[in-house]
């Protein structure tokens, strides 16, 4: 897989996937996009930055989901434009992949969507790379199907996101057999943080335990990834989307060290 001039995969450097869970504002999207530019620098990693335009899948119909389309690829726009990272961002509707691939380099296909044909067709057909969560309902062969649909409409580009499984009520635990399975049909990338979630748990929110991704992602790193997705925010306690699972920033470069060690030491001769 290629985003942009990076090379992800085995053998190639560890792509990080990092920002908050969604555009609340211009000013701080921006100075989130400027530190996870600043970590990835510090630790001679390509970086994509994340953020959603709109949640289409917030737990209750009041909380907050974004600025919406036209504002947030605006957003997005500007930080490639001034922070100089590529973008990563959902899409929720076969309409909205041809617009979002006007700024995003990679479309973001969520979990509860990655068997969704027509919009994984959709998302294939704009030539841009393609990141897919997998659901938590699916087995992790079953992912073969969904690269299968995107080769359909011509795309290539394709990375496979692990978040968990549902367990029980509120409960997704990770198998991480799933990374070797995926990883035979392209690269694969764990998102720690989403892996830590407890979807609908307060009721009217989820609820999730930062402190529990980073040995996730430890782990993730010993069986083998191309590519580790966090979610991170100034403040997750105010965050107004995913606050218990998101990292702050220094948790966060903490847990990308420790990964790249483990990386490191699993090529050494």
């Amino acid at each position: 897989m290629k985003v942009g001039r990076a090379e992800v995969g085995p053998g190639h450097p560890l792509l990080l996937i990092a920002g908050p869970c969604v555009i609340e504002g211009e000013a701080q999207t921006i100075a989130a996009a400027r530190k996870v530019a600043d970590v990835a620098q510090r630790h001679g990693l390509p970086a994509l930055f994340k953020c959603s335009f709109d949640k289409a899948n917030r737990t209750s119909g009041k909380s907050f989901r974004g600025p919406g389309l036209t504002e947030g690829l605006r957003v997005l726009a500007r930080v490639k434009q001034e922070i100089g990272l590529p973008v990563l961002t959902d899409v929720h509707e076969s309409a909205q992949c041809a617009k979002v691939a006007e700024v995003a380099e990679v479309l973001q296909i969520p979990a509860f969507l990655c068997r969704q044909t027509d919009l994984l067709l959709a998302a294939g057909a704009t030539g841009r790379a393609v990141n897919v969560k997998k659901g938590q309902f699916l087995a992790p062969e079953d992912m073969k199907n969904v690269v299968g649909k995107l080769a359909e409409a011509g795309c290539r580009n394709v990375l496979l996101t692990e978040r968990g499984t549902t367990f029980g009520y509120h409960e997704p635990v990770v198998d991480f057999r799933s990374l070797p399975t995926m990883r035979a049909f392209g690269p694969a990338s764990f998102d720690a943080t989403h892996s830590v979630q407890r979807p609908g748990a307060q009721g009217d929110r989820t609820g999730g335990d930062r402190e529990l991704a980073p040995p996730l992602a430890r782990a993730a790193a010993a069986v083998g990834i191309d590519a580790l997705f966090c979610e991170v925010h100034e403040n997750p306690d105010r965050a107004l989307s995913d606050g218990p699972n998101s990292l702050t920033f220094p948790l966060w470069e903490r847990t990308v060290g420790d990964v790249q060690r483990i990386r490191d030491a699993l090529d050494a001769p």
